[in-house]
């Protein structure tokens, strides 16, 4: 069977992108246990800076939520419906831990990093996710380097290779080729997902990527035959 590629657009200090990164891993698993590993699935991470303009040290959270939604009570808001959604995804947000709005660059690069380093998909996946955990429901500052090495170092990754990387330009241009690329695909906003040729937009419920992941898998078969 073909390979059903799905490409995942997103950035770590969009909220929706953890949640819809947890349904598709859900969704993923549910077919593979369902066609009992004879699926292949080959996943990709794209990067998406949502505020690539951010400075390097970040911004103080309030200041910057205040300004984007007008007042920081209906930035408020919006957290506590957020919250409420990935607690029934079974997520963890705690806004009120989150100090710093951070550059988002390190981590894109770091990602890049684990993707050459030749590591399984299960500890690249650990480590993705581990992100939005550390941002979420911890209120790391993911965008400093000693941050993200020691979220790299708990998912089996080699620390000192990680610090090197991060220390140089490693990634960088990498980083920029994908997120050119995803403005010539048309992509606007995140989390964008495309399984096969099926685009998906936004943080949508396990069954809507389970069932286009079942499409795109029949489609494989139909073609192979």
């Amino acid at each position: 069977m073909n390979a059903v590629e799905i490409q995942v657009t997103s950035d770590f200090i969009c909220p929706w992108c953890w949640i819809g990164h947890h349904a598709l891993s859900q969704a993923v698993a549910g077919v593979l246990e369902r066609t009992a590993g004879h699926a292949r699935v080959s996943l990709v991470y794209r990067p998406f800076e949502l505020n690539p303009d951010m400075p390097e040290e970040g911004i103080n959270r309030q200041v910057y939520r205040t300004a984007k939604f007008g007042s920081w009570e209906r930035s408020q808001v919006r957290d506590a419906e957020v919250a409420e959604a990935g607690a029934r995804a079974g997520l963890a947000f705690h806004f009120e831990r989150i100090e710093i709005t951070p550059n988002t660059r390190l981590a894109h690069r770091l990602i890049e990093y684990a993707r050459t380093a030749g590591t399984d998909a299960h500890q690249f996946d650990r480590l993705y996710a581990s992100i939005f955990e550390a941002y979420f429901s911890h209120g790391q500052h993911i965008g400093l380097p000693d941050v993200l090495i020691d979220l790299a170092a708990q998912a089996g990754f080699d620390a000192q290779a990680a610090r090197v990387w991060l220390a140089s330009n490693g990634g960088d241009a990498e980083v920029s080729a994908d997120e050119t690329h995803a403005e010539l695909e048309g992509i606007r906003a995140v989390p964008t997902t495309r399984i096969g040729s099926t685009y998906i937009q936004g943080a949508q419920p396990v069954a809507v990527f389970a069932n286009a992941l079942d499409n795109e898998l029949t489609r494989a078969v139909a073609h192979k035959c």
